[in-house]
């Protein structure tokens, strides 16, 4: 509790006779309460940074009876490899239909192959070409992120996300980006 004094002092003898005043006291505690209930009430109605996830559907792990083969044609492998460098090709790792080539993220990057190999693929087979996505060891979380981002911006659908082979770590390893 605040407390605020204005007498006039302790008495004096002699001299004029004055009024005697009365002291002045506020009270202070209904100022705070109402200050924290504030608080409070902002605190609790803000709206705190929600977090940003990405949704990934996942297959279960008993379920692989029900594959579908997949024609090499429409399959387009990229190989995360370090310092935000990736790989790709078309086809099969054993015989690629296109030669592995390594190149960035961005627009004249992955996402410029993206999009022409989309459209050779659906103007031959009329479907959608799928991207088979493989992280390295020297690969980031980011990189992993920023080629799912790619594949968002240019509309593909069909993914996944699979263990990359030895053979595939020895091509990283040719071309400096493991």
């Amino acid at each position: 509790m605040a407390e605020l004094d204005t007498s006039g002092g302790g008495k004096h003898k002699g001299g004029k006779v004055r009024s005697k005043k009365a002291s002045t006291r506020v009270d202070l505690t209904a100022m705070v309460d109402l200050a924290f209930l504030l608080i409070t009430f902002f605190i609790l109605t803000t709206t705190l940074q929600k977090p940003k996830a990405m949704d990934l559907t996942m297959p279960d792990k008993d379920d692989n009876h029900n594959q579908l083969p997949v024609p090499e044609t429409r399959t387009m492998t990229v190989l995360l490899g370090k310092d935000n460098k990736l790989e790709w090709y078309m086809g099969l790792p054993q015989k690629p239909l296109t030669p592995p080539s390594v190149t960035n993220f961005g627009k004249a990057g992955i996402r410029e192959s993206l999009i022409e190999q989309g459209k050779n693929v659906l103007a031959k087979s009329g479907k959608e070409m799928i991207v088979l996505i493989k992280p390295s060891d020297k690969s980031t979380y980011s990189d992993m992120v920023s080629m799912m981002d790619e594949l968002n911006i240019v509309g593909n659908q069909q993914r996944a996300i699979v263990d990359i082979s030895p053979m595939e770590v020895d091509l990283l390893k040719r071309d400096n980006i493991y």
